[in-house]
């Protein structure tokens, strides 16, 4: 039985066409960005620049916004001319101009998995939910010896039909240790709140 809270953020489980390839963009990311990205980690675009943003790079998603895809990993090249490659963004990484590729899935007809910050039944079959918001499973949590996103489908944030949520459930990880009713289920999971590709209400 799923009895152990140990959350991955978002992974892929697959895509429809069979196919699940991450994008990989140049400059994903601002150098010297002060911000964890872990992988796993809800995304998205930015469209507009800010202080320590610029458009047409990616950063963490906002709980209950709009997100593009699935954080998974980055490469760049240090001041000492040293590749380095981490599945995760850390914090303030500054790196030679022109080095740095991010690497993320934004496929809207992508199926994740992802675990529930708390027990869920078969009845979610369908429902919408947003990440959690709890402290160490919010949206930008992770950590930093993994490098893995501890983001959760946040069980208490389930919208009403014909709201909108941050993701679908569409079906439950098979695991023989998962099971619905469990303390923490893996649940699969679609994106119902695209940055570019439109969202989904929840429907009856």
């Amino acid at each position: 039985m799923s009895s152990t809270s140990a959350p991955f953020g978002l992974r892929p489980a697959f895509h429809p066409s069979g196919l699940d390839r991450a994008q990989a963009l140049a400059g994903g990311i601002v150098s010297a960005y002060g911000t964890d990205i872990y992988k796993g980690g809800p995304i998205r675009y930015n469209s507009t620049a800010g202080s320590s943003v610029a458009a047409g790079t990616i950063t963490n998603a906002t709980a209950g916004a709009v997100w593009t895809g699935s954080f998974q990993g980055v490469e760049w090249t240090d001041a000492t001319g040293r590749r380095r490659v981490s599945n995760y963004w850390p914090a303030s990484t500054a790196y030679l101009t022109g080095s740095c590729i991010a690497y993320f899935y934004n496929d809207q007809n992508i199926v994740y998995e992802i675990q529930s910050d708390a027990t869920i039944a078969q009845t979610s079959l369908g429902g919408e939910y947003n990440f959690s918001a709890t402290s160490g499973l919010a949206v930008g949590s992770g950590s930093s010896t993994t490098g893995l996103s501890t983001t959760c489908l946040g069980v208490s944030t389930a919208v009403a039909d014909g709201s909108q949520g941050s993701m679908r459930v569409v079906d439950i990880a098979p695991y023989a240790d998962n099971a619905w009713g469990d303390a923490y289920v893996i649940v699969r999971v679609v994106n119902a709140r695209s940055q570019y590709f439109g969202s989904v209400t929840a429907i009856v």
